[in-house]
């Protein structure tokens, strides 16, 4: 996965001619790529929604009985149409991406470019930061605090997890890590290379753009079919 993600990595760099640019459109590229599991992934989630006020009816009807409880939800699944594994799916997919993206970034020598030589001549740097293969964190009093790429990509991954899951059912585990995976990706902004906050950072943006987008079009889309009706 790393020699694949660095060969993609290094042709948009010799592309665009900026290290951190070139960081920037392989994280769009990926997202683009994986904008078809993401469709399946939003609509899957929409169903849910649909059939979660059904489900608590069953929950309701057998609260004792999680057997039948299960019986029923798995039923009404299939009638639907419903896979409720397919909203992890994504993010399952993008974890071998994050630990290739992670080696590739560590090593760009090994995995992007031929030469320590080629490599220091590219990596000039982008806004603030110095190099995208070391952390980006300001020092003080000699403890390494996250800087802007650590925060960023720790907001953008609250806002991204609020909405995946609003509408969504309730449950202690989701909720938990609705807090827990932020702070996680600060904490690790501490260790992590400087490109891989900013794929981080940029992968949410562009997910919080794409679910407004989404449902926007689906707002609109309903609206259409109303004024359809009506006129009929």
């Amino acid at each position: 996965m790393s020699t694949i993600l660095g060969f993609l990595l290094k042709f948009i760099y010799q592309v665009v001619g900026h290290y951190g640019l070139a960081i920037i459109v392989f994280t769009i590229v990926v997202k683009m790529c994986l904008l078809p599991l993401t469709a399946a992934q939003n609509k899957s989630m929409s169903s849910m929604q649909e059939i979660q006020p059904k489900m608590d009816e069953i929950k309701k009807k057998y609260p004792d009985n999680k057997d039948k409880q299960n019986q029923l939800i798995m039923e009404l699944y299939q009638q639907h149409k419903v896979n409720p594994m397919m909203g992890c799916l994504p993010i399952l997919i993008q974890f071998p991406i994050l630990i290739g993206l992670f080696n590739v970034l560590r090593e760009p020598v090994k995995y992007v470019f031929s030469t320590q030589a080629a490599y220091t001549a590219a990596d000039t740097g982008f806004l603030w930061i110095k190099s995208m293969a070391t952390p980006d964190v300001i020092a003080i009093a000699g403890i390494s605090i996250p800087f802007i790429l650590p925060v960023l990509a720790a907001i953008s991954t609250f806002f991204e997890s609020y909405m995946m899951q609003k509408g969504q059912p309730k449950n202690p585990t989701t909720s938990i890590m609705l807090y827990m995976m932020p702070v996680m990706i600060l904490v690790w902004g501490v260790s992590f290379p400087a490109g891989l906050s900013l794929y981080w950072a940029v992968s949410n943006i562009f997910s919080i753009i794409q679910r407004r987008v989404t449902a926007y079009m689906k707002k609109n889309k309903e609206t259409a079919k109303g004024g359809s009706k009506g006129a009929k």
